[in-house]
């Protein structure tokens, strides 16, 4: 009974999904909506941790818009955008799209923005061979920095630690069980145009 209700929920929460903006925004809207996060995320309390954790992070993914909603079932989900380190700069962005189902009695709806910290080989490796399970990769942590805690987390705080800004009726967000997922559509091809362009030097100016 219980494995039946898993996969109704997973498949609500992929057609929950699939019809949200985010799962339907362009490449340069999704770069658009990042660059935002990214200034979001220097404007908030907790940003000189997070700068801190950036100068030596192998990657960082960013999910614009993360939407969590439903009254019986709850989905959450969302598209994001990978980049990693390279020296002082970032390579060109690739997509990667974030998803999870729960079971329980929920009501309301959550847009959140993320920033992923990857501060670990193991982690980045998970994570672009496809079908990263967070909480389910064994020996891999993911530690939260939340919105005005600076100097909660330290440099050496996870695996992955994660930014989060969010508002609704939901109090938090809730990582484990979410999948990460390459998009090979977005994919298909490099994003190297001026969106991508201005969030990789964004995320370059980070001091």
């Amino acid at each position: 009974m219980k494995t039946a209700l898993s996969a109704i929920a997973g498949a609500i929460a992929l057609a929950f999904i699939a019809a949200t903006p985010a799962a339907a925004a362009s490449k340069d809207e999704l770069l658009r909506d990042a660059n935002v996060t990214v200034n979001n995320l220097k404007r908030d309390p907790a940003f000189a941790t997070a700068a801190r954790m950036l100068r030596d992070a192998r990657a960082i993914y960013i999910v614009p818009k993360l939407v969590k909603g439903g009254f019986i079932f709850g989905a959450e989900g969302g598209s994001g955008v990978l980049l990693r380190r390279t020296g002082n700069g970032w390579n060109a962005p690739k997509f990667y799209d974030m998803a999870s189902a729960s079971f329980g009695f929920q009501a309301g709806l959550q847009q959140a923005q993320l920033v992923f910290i990857i501060n670990s080989d193991r982690a980045l490796r998970g994570i672009e061979g496809g079908n990263f399970k967070i909480g389910g990769q064994a020996g891999i942590t993911v530690a939260d920095l939340s919105s005005g805690a600076e100097g909660a987390t330290t440099a050496r705080g996870g695996d992955m630690v994660v930014w989060t800004s969010g508002t609704g009726l939901f109090g938090g967000v809730a990582f484990n069980g979410s999948v990460i997922t390459p998009d090979k559509g977005k994919n298909a091809t490099p994003a190297t145009g001026p969106a991508a362009q201005r969030l990789r030097s964004n995320l370059a100016s980070v001091r």
